[in-house]
């Protein structure tokens, strides 16, 4: 049986470090948005699983997943809208996973485009998880019987695969779950500030954190790459007006455009006007923040509030399965 009156989005974000600008441009500004949407029933995890994946030390994990809960609500995140929760706690999507799993043709998961960059990364612990993490991202989604999925383009690969996992499911044990599809039609890519051909990631100079303090933010941006090959445009350069045209005013956007056309561009302005903005759109941010990762207990409450709703609904769906897959 599958019926849906509203639109189901299920979404994740990895617990693996402070996140940076391109992942609140992409994501979470998104996640905060949506759940006012009242034709919309949206679930938003922490996916903690999935960062034991790669190399991780137990504080740091358990330190993250806090922080991340603090980002999500300093950022305004409404938790009476939507379902917030650890997927750690919610063990219906590992039993999913491996129902998947059965399903899955190996050679699906090896074609895996991050799976095959992972294994280059991590060379040193490569382990079955880098493999079937496509699996419990499917279970992730389809155990909410998720339709639609926020994801960046690096991850549109994965949503592909949990429709497949959908399709032959419903094939062989009937309608289940809704084929998800991903629900940006232009994925935004913000990159790095330092090596602006690669996308940028929570590490060093490369990235704006949100957490980043004014000062912090003018000394990265300071140091921004803005070279280029000549008959080229700069692609420092045009991820910096990236960034300009979400947090610079339309005059601020057209007098630098106007300036880059006349050859009469200065770097260090523009540099400079993106961040006094973006150092003041973050200051409430930050703020509140601070104030959340105080009360560690009140948010160890919201995960697990959060975990309750989401068992609900995720047990519903693994009943209803493992019916029609002969294990009740």
């Amino acid at each position: 049986m599958i019926e849906n009156k509203q639109e189901t989005i299920v979404a994740g974000i990895r617990a693996s470090g402070k996140l940076h600008i391109g992942n609140y441009l992409g994501a979470l500004k998104d996640f905060v948005s949506l759940p006012n949407d009242k034709t919309k029933t949206c679930f938003f995890f922490i996916a903690d699983l999935h960062a034991l994946t790669t190399p991780f030390e137990p504080k740091v994990l358990k330190d993250t997943v806090l922080d991340v809960t603090a980002t999500y609500l300093a950022a305004g995140l409404d938790i009476n809208k939507c379902v917030f929760f650890p997927q750690s706690q919610v063990l219906e999507h590992t039993e999913l996973a491996w129902i998947f799993n059965c399903l899955l043709p190996l050679g699906e998961l090896e074609r895996m485009t991050q799976y095959k960059d992972k294994i280059l990364q991590h060379k040193e612990s490569i382990n079955a998880g880098l493999l079937t993490y496509p699996a419990l991202m499917a279970a992730d989604i389809l155990i909410y019987k998720g339709q639609s999925v926020p994801v960046g383009d690096d991850q549109v690969q994965h949503v592909e695969l949990a429709r497949v996992a959908a399709r032959k499911f419903n094939n062989r044990f009937g309608k289940t779950f809704f084929e998800p599809k991903t629900y940006m039609q232009k994925p935004l890519r913000i990159m790095s500030l330092s090596d602006p051909a690669k996308k940028m990631s929570k590490t060093g100079d490369e990235a704006l954190l949100l957490d980043d303090s004014p000062e912090e933010i003018s000394r990265k941006l300071k140091k921004a790459v803005t070279a280029s090959e000549p008959g080229k445009k700069s692609a420092g350069v045009e991820n910096l007006f990236l960034l300009l045209e979400h947090f610079g005013t339309e005059q601020e956007i057209a007098g630098f455009r106007d300036l880059q056309k006349n050859e009469t561009l200065k770097f260090s302005e523009l540099k400079e006007t993106l961040a006094n903005n973006i150092s003041g759109y973050f200051a409430e941010f930050r703020e509140k923040k601070k104030e959340l990762l105080a009360k560690p207990d009140f948010l160890a409450e919201v995960l697990g509030d959060g975990a309750a709703k989401a068992r609900t609904v995720a047990g519903e769906t693994l009943l209803e399965v493992k019916q029609k897959i002969g294990l009740l």
